[in-house]
């Protein structure tokens, strides 16, 4: 049974331990990151002062925002776009260009406007444009089966990068959001642009914040780039590519990339960098652009230098708030109005300059957990509660603080988790230390018992802070109680019947001085010493050590009924009873005490129990316990005692029974 409740035990504190681990590692643990990327891991980009302009030097937006759309009002005709390739082709010298939108459908209102668009795009082999996997079937697209089918084998074809053979299953899509076929025709690179949120370190959590990106996706077992991944292989000259569950390598780039694996999707964590004035990256106002081809074709001066943009990676996207088509805000550590196209000029300054995020592995982070667990618990049983809580804040605050400086330094490692699994683990080690404390204290108690009255007892528990020498004065009355001719009658018994007598005559009398609020103070030999009024406090305490005397030596004239049959001696006993003052208390020494009652009111008591000898009597008491009780016992009368050590005679009286 006691093997039963600890195994129960263990396994109560392991599922706690879990549940906590899990609550915390899956819905605290994400803010606790947000925290670290946005105030410790997050550092700015260079910031060149001649040119006005910041970041690596690789990334510039190009931003249809709200002064674009004060001029040129959405939804545009798509011969704007092509205007500002054109300014790109004809003026600049870009690395390439990633244009963030989706052309899911033909403007036919505007055909000649679609196809100025779809010719310029043809002129472009840097241009990486979107593309979206769907969650409907080709017939809920109004395509058929066939159709669909055909279509994918030449999206693969064009666009897909590799077979994927890791364990990640296709992800739940059922077509791919079809391109109108003039623009199919044109369109030479594209890259998905799916990124999904609520994703951290394998597990998902739906609170819509963007921490991770999707560099490629696995559609009916083919492999396909982002829109950053895509823009990243082109400019490196599409080396080739293999994947793994645990990373993304570049053979001829000597290139890794560090990636996690659900069931469903493979991710990498985005390291985001500081905005200046709402963006990480450097911003170009579209309208600018526009406005300066304009100028150039008319011979002026440019709104925007045309060499900003040589050699660099063009990001065209849209971000106007509140504006229907142009709104592209998203949650991110960074903030919850994360501009869309800036998340995607930080994937691929990212993807450009190896700037990844380093990920310790769970199994490390939960090694590191259990040790300082294992301290935690060390701490508390083998120092006293203000130590090991002074311990357990000292270690949490080292471990936050090199959670700190890993973060700073883009280790990733769980920050608030260990912690909280330090203070469930102190307070589970206290709850344990308490129940085994108590355990212990009962034990002791009832060991203690045997040895001490439990009222007694009681009054060292409650008063354990302030025990010491001393005492008060107080009236009780005082009972003893000895067996007759005991010491020539063990003389003919073994030591075993000796024992045996003795502990069934004590057990038999214990409870009946128990009954009438007494307290056995101490066993001398075969005599007992018992105190009535204290520690019980009892107003009647004379007449009730009266009564226990009288049941006492009724019960061994039963035990003389047993040990008749059972072939033992048999004993008789005397009583003798006193009332008066005693000093009650402690005494002894400061190492050694005992809780006992002294005094000449207790001397008289045990003559009084020794005088049932002369006078052939069982039961004598003082005439000052015969005052007290005189109401409901009968006596004799032994008048003129002689008491040893008193100057004057005194009356004695022995009880024959209750009234």
């Amino acid at each position: 049974m006691k093997k039963f409740k600890i195994g129960l035990f263990t396994l109560f504190v392991v599922f706690v331990l879990y549940c906590v681990y899990f609550l915390t590692y899956t819905f605290v643990e994400p803010k606790a990151y947000d925290f670290m990327v946005r105030n410790v891991l997050t550092e700015a980009l260079p910031f060149d002062q001649n040119k006005n302009i910041y970041g690596h030097g690789d990334v510039v937006i190009v931003l249809i925002d709200a002064k674009t759309n004060d001029k040129y009002r959405w939804p545009w005709k798509r011969d704007r776009v092509s205007k500002l390739l054109k300014f790109f082709k004809e003026y600049t010298t870009p690395k390439a260009i990633m244009h963030d939108q989706l052309i899911l459908t033909l403007d036919k209102e505007n055909p000649s406007a679609d196809k100025q668009y779809f010719s310029t795009v043809n002129n472009f082999e840097n241009l990486v444009e979107g593309f979206m996997p769907n969650i409907n079937y080709w017939e809920e697209q109004g395509i058929s089966e066939q159709e669909g089918n055909a279509y994918e084998q030449k999206f693969k074809q064009k666009y897909a990068v590799m077979p994927y053979q890791g364990k990640v299953k296709p992800i739940l899509f059922n077509s791919l959001a079809r391109f109108p076929q003039p623009y199919f025709d044109v369109v030479k690179n594209t890259g998905h642009v799916i990124n999904l949120p609520g994703f951290f370190d394998g597990n998902f959590i739906s609170d819509e914040i963007y921490r991770t990106t999707q560099n490629f996706i696995n559609y009916k077992g083919i492999l396909y780039p982002s829109l950053a991944m895509k823009t990243f292989l082109l400019i490196n000259n599409n080396p080739d590519v293999k994947l793994t569950d645990n990373e993304i390598f570049f053979d001829k780039l000597n290139y890794r990339i560090k990636q996690k694996t659900t069931d469903y999707i493979m991710f990498t964590p985005i390291r985001y960098y500081k905005f200046y004035e709402g963006y990480s990256h450097p911003v170009v106002s579209a309208v600018d652009i526009l406005d300066s081809y304009d100028n150039i074709k008319n011979g002026k001066k440019p709104i925007i230098n045309p060499a900003l943009f040589n050699d660099k990676i063009i990001i065209i996207g849209a971000n106007v708030p509140a504006t229907k088509g142009l709104n592209d805000n998203l949650n991110s550590p960074m903030t919850a109005n994360h501009p869309g196209v800036d998340i995607q000029a930080t994937i691929i300054d990212n993807l450009m300059h190896r700037d990844f995020l380093k990920l310790i592995p769970q199994w490390l982070n939960l090694i590191v957990t259990l040790l300082g667990m294992l301290f935690v618990y060390y701490t508390i049983r083998c120092h006293n509660i203000i130590k090991s809580v002074i311990y357990t804040i000292f270690m949490i605050v080292i471990y936050l603080a090199a959670a700190s400086t890993a973060f700073y330094y883009a280790v990733i490692v769980n920050v608030i988790t260990p912690p909280v699994m330090f203070v469930i683990t102190m307070i589970i080690a206290y709850v344990h230390r308490y129940i085994i404390e108590a355990r212990n204290k009962e034990k002791v108690k009832i060991a203690m018992g045997k040895y001490m009255s439990e009222d007694v007892m009681e009054k060292v528990i409650q008063n354990i802070d302030n025990l010491g020498l001393g005492g008060k004065k107080s009236t009780v009355t005082v009972l003893f109680s000895d067996i007759r001719g005991f010491t020539s009658m063990s003389e003919k018994m073994s030591a075993n019947q000796v024992s045996e007598l003795l502990n069934e005559y004590f057990s038999e009398m214990e409870p009946i001085i128990t009954k009438y609020n007494g307290i056995i103070n101490k066993f001398i030999g075969d005599a007992i010493m018992a105190v009535f009024g204290e520690p019980i406090q009892d107003d009647n305490h004379p007449q009730n050590a009266v009564k226990c005397g009288i049941e006492m030596l009724d019960k061994v004239q039963e035990l003389h009924t047993k040990w008749i049959q059972e072939g033992k001696p048999l004993i008789e006993i005397g009583i003798g009873i006193n009332t008066g003052e005693v000093f009650v208390g402690n005494i002894g020494s400061a190492k050694r005490m005992e809780y006992t009652v002294i005094g000449d009111t207790v001397n008289l008591a045990s003559r009084l129990e020794s005088y049932n000898k002369t006078y052939h009597t069982k039961f004598l008491i003082s005439s000052f316990t015969y005052e007290a009780s005189k109401d409901i016992i009968e006596v004799n009368k032994i008048s003129d005692v002689e008491i040893r050590g008193k100057s004057h005679k005194m009356d004695i009286y022995e009880v024959l029974r209750l009234k």
